[in-house]
């Protein structure tokens, strides 16, 4: 791309260092939260110094400033990074609500696990956000990890052990003060995931996160059938397809703009915020990686066995 081209003038120099300085702050963020275990087969140890929010918001403004010079933003593969997320979902975050901005700075995590893993434990820290999180499996840690962090322990936001359906989800969001609109909705439950984002209307995501089963491939437009216990036949049997997800998606007003890195959590914002620079993205290039590849290869088949819902 010339100077020409660009909605205000800047030179060959400007670029160079705006790419030098992108990239140092990249390197800055590849530098993960480490997860060792000492002792108890849970614990896991924190390594603050691999922490660098002013760097997050450098990086951040830096892509709005990318946005206004009418430059093209990093692809989904290049923006991606972990702090506390599983693989790269706090990178492609930070790239999306760069775009978009934050509002009320509201997450709802359902499934949540543990802040090592999960998708709003870097924004609840890092950038302010209060958020809902919901797991059904024990609490108490995560409890006490927001509890008793530097950055939350004034004010710890709900950590809630609970089953969650897709008869229940509402009354969850409900319950613990979560209704109508908020910037960031996380599913990741390995079950009737599908049933759940399509009942869910107490809040109003302006981005939404699910994870999607990589061995049903690209193509499938299939879902487990909205009933319990379907991991317990196979460890596959779960969820449903990215096509199953992004035709919900478009039903309930959302733009699928990419995947993660592995190919398994899909990254959706609405409609009628969206960007001209997040375009709706290529279903199969969510499947680049050689891990969603092989999953699909090899266990697609073996899941044929099983009941699966077209949608």
């Amino acid at each position: 791309m010339n100077q020409t081209q660009l909605p205000f003038p800047v030179t060959r120099q400007e670029f160079a260092n705006l790419a030098q300085a992108i990239t140092s702050i990249g390197h800055l963020l590849q530098m993960h939260i480490s997860e060792s275990k000492r002792g108890d087969q849970n614990e896991l140890v924190r390594q603050d110094s691999l922490h660098n929010p002013a760097a997050q918001r450098l990086l951040y403004t830096q892509y709005q400033a990318l946005a206004r010079q009418g430059v093209q933003l990093p692809s989904f593969c290049e923006a991606g990074f972990r702090v506390y997320s599983q693989s790269d979902e706090d990178g492609l975050l930070l790239l999306i609500f760069s775009q978009l901005g934050f509002t009320n700075r509201r997450c709802v995590e359902m499934a949540f696990g543990t802040p090592y893993g999960a998708n709003v434990t870097n924004l609840i820290l890092n950038w302010g956000f209060m958020g809902l999180m919901v797991e059904y499996k024990e609490v108490a840690e995560s409890q006490k990890f927001f509890a008793t962090h530097r950055d939350t322990w004034v004010y710890p936001p709900p950590v809630v052990q609970a089953w969650i359906t897709p008869d229940n989800v509402n009354q969850l969001c409900a319950a613990n003060g979560y209704n109508g609109p908020i910037d960031l909705f996380s599913l990741d439950m390995d079950s009737t995931d599908y049933w759940v984002w399509e009942r869910l209307t107490a809040i109003e995501p302006r981005v939404v996160v699910v994870e999607f089963n990589p061995a049903l491939g690209p193509e499938r437009s299939v879902t487990v059938p909205n009933q319990p216990g379907c991991r317990e036949q196979h460890p596959d049997y779960y969820g449903a397809s990215l096509m199953a997800f992004v035709k919900l998606a478009r039903r309930k007003g959302y733009r699928y703009v990419g995947a993660n890195r592995y190919g398994y959590n899909a990254f959706f914002v609405r409609e009628d915020i969206a960007p001209a620079n997040l375009p709706e993205a290529r279903l199969a290039d969510a499947f680049l990686h050689q891990r969603a590849q092989e999953l699909s290869a090899t266990k697609g088949a073996e899941l044929n066995a099983f009941k699966w819902l077209e949608v």
